[in-house]
């Protein structure tokens, strides 16, 4: 072999770990060109400090996730169900997540740019397990290991802190609930994150009945009065006006937790997040039932 076509064929050898690493680096999506069309992976880039360049339905996620807030000039690009593909095309993401099973068929969504589908709940019945795993997914794909693990260890440390705060709660279970209209109310149970987080507070909930594969179930208001002994719990979704009318009700005042004014209504929670969802649910237990 010529010394020339040697000395290419070793420089070639030499260089071949630069080109992987730059071929990976071009093929990493461009972290400030991400559309979020749920609402969970929009926690999930938040967890991960980087900022969504586009989301759905910015004025419900306002109202029905609250915090973490959505930093200035994020791009609304639709609703999570039919988003304006259109605009998302001009606005040529980098990648777009989505929640698997929810919203447009994601072969629409794979026309515009690479697209990323996470679970709520993979089968398994443990909402906060996944959106651990789905963190960790996310972080790999866009080279922020370090930040999901960060994140992880400081929500481990909150969450035994409050264990410990909440101890002397642990004897009343909580019921968990949102009213959907003046006669039917949200409640929550086995398979959903608030159920999760309580396990890990030491805390019992009040309602055992069923609840759909996302561990929530809408009920009559009646039902409710089957509940003696729990603190209610009721997240405000906007819908102070509705909870106004409902009070006024023989139904409601006649409802066990009304009779024993054990009944706090608290900010929004988003039912169906992540981690950081999980921490607010944590932050407004910690002021509810102490008091602050």
């Amino acid at each position: 072999m010529p010394d020339y076509l040697r000395r290419r064929l070793l420089t070639a050898f030499a260089l071949s770990p630069l080109l992987t690493t730059f071929a990976s680096r071009a093929a990493s999506p461009d972290l400030q060109r991400i559309i979020a069309l749920e609402w969970l992976p929009v926690e999930l880039l938040l967890a991960l400090g980087i900022r969504p360049y586009g989301v759905a339905d910015l004025h419900n996620y306002n109202v029905w996730v609250g915090k973490p807030a959505l930093p200035a000039g994020v791009i609304d690009v639709g609703l999570r169900t039919e988003p304006n593909l259109e605009l998302m095309s001009q606005m040529q993401p980098s990648l777009i997540l989505h929640s698997n099973g929810y919203g447009p068929n994601p072969a629409q969504l794979q026309r515009i740019a690479p697209v990323e589908g996470f679970d709520l709940n993979d089968g398994s019945g443990h909402p906060l397990a996944t959106a651990r795993q789905s963190l960790r997914r996310l972080a790999s794909l866009l080279g922020r290991e370090a930040q999901a693990e960060q994140h992880l260890q400081a929500f481990d440390a909150e969450v035994a802190a409050a264990r410990q705060r909440l101890a002397p709660f642990a004897q009343r279970p909580l019921l968990l609930m949102s009213l959907m209209d003046s006669r039917h109310a949200i409640v929550f149970g086995k398979s959903s994150l608030f159920l999760d987080v309580m396990q890990l507070l030491g805390l019992q909930n009040a309602w055992q009945g069923e609840t759909n594969f996302w561990g929530s179930a809408v009920i009559g208001i009646e039902r409710l009065a089957t509940i003696e002994h729990a603190q209610a719990i009721c997240f405000d979704h906007d819908n102070a006006e509705m909870l106004q009318q409902v009070q006024s009700s023989p139904l409601w005042q006649s409802l066990p937790f009304i009779q024993q004014q054990r009944f706090i209504s608290v900010p929004a929670v988003w039912y169906y997040g992540a981690t950081l969802s999980a921490l607010q649910f944590v932050r407004v237990l910690l002021r509810a039932l102490e008091g602050k």
